[in-house]
C-alpha cells in the first residue's frame, strides 16, 4: 500500500477552524487526521505545515508509522526541537495513517495498540467557566461560548453538568479576572488576564469563591479539576493552590507555564494539590524532566499537537513507569476526540477523558460523520475500523482545501 495524495483542510471560525487531513492510498483506503492548533492563533501555521509535510510522505507505506514519524522527525531539519507547529503536522499524518491501518485490517485502532484495558471511559465536563449545556445552547444559541463571572453562575453551571450525568468537572477560576462585561474575544490573548507576583486579596477570594460554589453545587463526591491555563506565575499559583486545599481538588492543571519545569517543583513544595500539565509540552523530550522530577500526578498530552498516536502512546507508557495518570488533552474537532478515545481505551494508566464544552456547539456536532458523547458521564469507545470518525462533506464544503499529489 502506498500514499498517493494528501488533502489538507482549514475550517473557519475560532471554534470550528479545525485543521484536518485526509490521506489517500492506491488501495482506495483513506484515513483522517487532525492538527490541534486550530483552537489557538496558529491555524494557518498548522495548515501550511501539513502541506509541507504532506509532500514528504507521497509514495510511503502508511502501515510504517514508525518510519514515517522518524522521517519527519529526523530528516526535516525542524523535526527535532522544532516546536508545536511541526509536531501538530506530524500528528495529523500519524493519526491518518493509524486510521488507514485500522480500516485495512477491519479493526479499531485500540486493538492495534494492545487491546482494550478500559471497557468504559469516565469523562468530566470541561471548561465550565464558559458555560455548559443549556447555558451554551440556549443563551448563546449554540453558536459560541460565553464567560461566567459571578460565583452564583459557577454554582448553576455545576448543577447543569451534574444533571447531565457527570461526577467530575473542570473550571478555570481566574480566567474571568477582568470586568464581567468584557467580551470573551477581548479576553483571549489579553495581557490583563496574566496575574503575576502575589494575588490581590479580592482576586484570590473571588477565585476561591467560584470553586467553593462548584463544591457546594456538586457535593462532596464531585471531583473538581482546577484549570489555570498557565495564567499565573509560580508564586501566585502556589498561593492559590494553598487556598484551595480545603475544597479537595482532584488536580491543579497548568498552574504555571511548563517551559520551566522546576517551577512545578516550587509549587509542589508550597501546596499539597496534585499537579497536572501537558497540553503545551510536546513529544517525549518535552515531558522528560517532569518524569524525572516526579512533580506531576497526571500528564495531559494533546494527541493532535504532540506527534499523534505513535508519540502519545510512548509518552503514556513512560508516565506509567513513574505512576502518573493520563488525561489526554482534547480541545479540537471530531477527529481529535475519536483518536483520543482509541488511545485511552488501551492504556492502563488512563485517569479520565476531557469532554470540552465546545463539543456541545453545533459546529462540532455537524463537522463529524458520527457524534460521540458520554452517557451518564462515561464514553463507550467506538468499534468501527480505524479511529471511527470522518469529517462530513457539509463541513468540508466550508473549508479551504489544498491537495498534494494525485
Amino acid at each position: 500500500m502506498k500514499i498517493t495524495s494528501v488533502e489538507c483542510y482549514l475550517g473557519t471560525g475560532a471554534i470550528g477552524g479545525f485543521v484536518t487531513m485526509k490521506i489517500n492510498t492506491d488501495s482506495g483506503i483513506y484515513g483522517w487526521g487532525e492538527a490541534g492548533l486550530a483552537y489557538g492563533k496558529s491555524a494557518e501555521a498548522a495548515f501550511g505545515q501539513c502541506q509541507d509535510f504532506g509532500k514528504l510522505i507521497i509514495g510511503m507505506d502508511p502501515f510504517n508509522t514508525e518510519e514515517i514519524w522518524e522521517h519527519l522527525h529526523r530528516h526535516t531539519f525542524w523535526g527535532m526541537g522544532g516546536g508545536v507547529v511541526i509536531t501538530s503536522a506530524m500528528a495529523a499524518i500519524d493519526i491518518a495513517c493509524w486510521d488507514i491501518k485500522g480500516k485495512a485490517l477491519g479493526v479499531p485502532v485500540y486493538k492495534l495498540l494492545g487491546g482494550k484495558t478500559n471497557p468504559k471511559l469516565r469523562a468530566y465536563a470541561s471548561q465550565l467557566q464558559f458555560g455548559w449545556s443549556d447555558l451554551i445552547q440556549v443563551k448563546n444559541k449554540g453558536a459560541g461560548l460565553g464567560l461566567l463571572f459571578d460565583p452564583k453562575d459557577y454554582y448553576e453551571v455545576t448543577k447543569n453538568a451534574v444533571r447531565d450525568g457527570y461526577d467530575a468537572i473542570k473550571v478555570d477560576p481566574v480566567f474571568a479576572a477582568t470586568d464581567p462585561n468584557t467580551p470573551l474575544e477581548k479576553i483571549w490573548g489579553s495581557q490583563g488576564t496574566q496575574i503575576r507576583g502575589c494575588y490581590r486579596q479580592h482576586d484570590l477570594q473571588r477565585s476561591v469563591e467560584r470553586i467553593a460554589a462548584c463544591r457546594e453545587a456538586g457535593g462532596p463526591d464531585l471531583d473538581i479539576i482546577v484549570e489555570i491555563h498557565s495564567l499565573l506565575d509560580a508564586n501566585t499559583a502556589a498561593e492559590l493552590g494553598k487556598a484551595l486545599e480545603p475544597l479537595h481538588i482532584m488536580y491543579f492543571e497548568e498552574p504555571t507555564s511548563p517551559e520551566n519545569p522546576s517551577n512545578f517543583r516550587h509549587i509542589k513544595q508550597k501546596c499539597n494539590l496534585p499537579l497536572a500539565t501537558g497540553e503545551r509540552s510536546y513529544t517525549r523530550w518535552g515531558f522528560r524532566q517532569f518524569f524525572e522530577d516526579r512533580t506531576l500526578s497526571v500528564i495531559q498530552p494533546d494527541l493532535c499537537n504532540t506527534g499523534g498516536i505513535t508519540e502519545t502512546k510512548k509518552i503514556c507508557d513512560m508516565a506509567q513507569v513513574y505512576d502518573m495518570g493520563v488525561q489526554i488533552h482534547v480541545c479540537g474537532g471530531p477527529i481529535a476526540t475519536a483518536a483520543a478515545l482509541q488511545v485511552e481505551a488501551a492504556i492502563p494508566n488512563f485517569t479520565i477523558h476531557e469532554e470540552h464544552n465546545a463539543n456541545l456547539l453545533d459546529i462540532f456536532i455537524k463537522a463529524g460523520k458520527y457524534y460521540y458523547k458520554p452517557e451518564n458521564g462515561y464514553y463507550t469507545v467506538p468499534d468501527l475500523p480505524g479511529i471511527g470518525q470522518e469529517m462530513t462533506d457539509e463541513f468540508l464544503a466550508t473549508c479551504r482545501k489544498v491537495v498534494i499529489g494525485g
